[in-house]
């Protein structure tokens, strides 16, 4: 359930459905041309606007925009930082590395060097069929991988606690609610990517834990637009990968926000 949970939702997605659709198109083609060419043609439309770097930050601003850093920072029991954001130490990497939402693991502990709260539970597992290591076989989690990174910012061990089991946002809330209780915790700061925060603070306030969104990893900026020059704009109306990449991860929040709803996750 959990890879078809992965597999499906590809199929909604701009990619995936514009190579569905031309697939059908193609396969259409002698016979029926004129269903054809519609499906094509729908498949190059939902490829232009999703890589239209105009459409593809407002779809992230709807998610962004609904949890913004309170000013001042308010402490808390903990501070829970949510996995998805490093890659193990495999060869030929020298150590573990951060993707872009690598931001969730450094602005945790800079919050935590900021005396916002005593611990840092880091929750994260390791999904074995991406490649890489595989936390059942004992090898590092993610949260492993977080907790050096933590560590190097002067977060000492005794202040960590670990999750590595969880594949998936709501096994993170389930596991870390069982390490709030262990530990009489009533209150964590969550940190995890912006375009992440409605559906995770939605499945942690669901299990009855009192977090205070703390969101990082800002892809859209209250200057992304603002500042454009008339080249810019020109730009902006060009596919672009990167637009696309954005698109896709805004949609696949929303998907798995009505999925989770849909289960009384959320």
């Amino acid at each position: 359930m959990f890879f078809l949970s992965k597999l499906l939702p590809l199929f909604v997605y701009p990619v995936g459905l514009s190579v569905l659709l031309m697939g059908l198109g193609l396969l259409w083609l002698w016979r029926y041309p004129k269903r054809a060419t519609w499906a094509i043609a729908s498949a190059l439309f939902i490829l232009f606007i999703s890589s239209n770097s105009t459409v593809s930050n407002k779809l992230v601003s709807t998610l962004e925009q609904q949890y913004l850093p309170p000013v001042p920072m308010p402490t808390a029991g903990a501070i829970v930082i949510l996995g998805g954001a490093t890659e193990p130490a495999l060869a030929p990497r020298p150590w573990v590395e951060i993707r872009e939402q690598g931001d969730r693991i450094l602005y945790g502990a800079r919050l935590y060097n900021q005396n916002r709260a005593p611990k840092l539970i880091l929750s994260g597992g390791r999904v074995t069929w991406r490649g890489g290591a595989a936390t059942t076989q004992g090898e590092p989690s993610e949260a492993d991988d977080m907790k050096e990174f933590a560590m190097a910012m002067n977060v000492p061990e005794s202040a960590i606690l670990l999750e590595g089991k969880s594949l998936n946002t709501r096994q993170n809330a389930v596991n870390v609610k069982e390490i709030l209780d262990q530990n009489a915790i009533s209150s964590v700061l969550l940190v995890t990517s912006a375009m992440h925060m409605p559906r995770a603070i939605a499945i942690f306030k669901k299990l009855g834990i009192h977090a205070i969104p703390a969101p990082t990893d800002y892809l859209v900026t209250t200057q992304s637009s603002a500042n454009l020059t008339w080249q810019g704009h020109i730009l902006a109306l060009i596919p672009d990968a990167e637009a696309l990449s954005r698109c896709t991860r805004a949609l696949k929040e929303y998907v798995g926000f009505i999925i989770y709803r849909l289960q009384g996750w959320a």
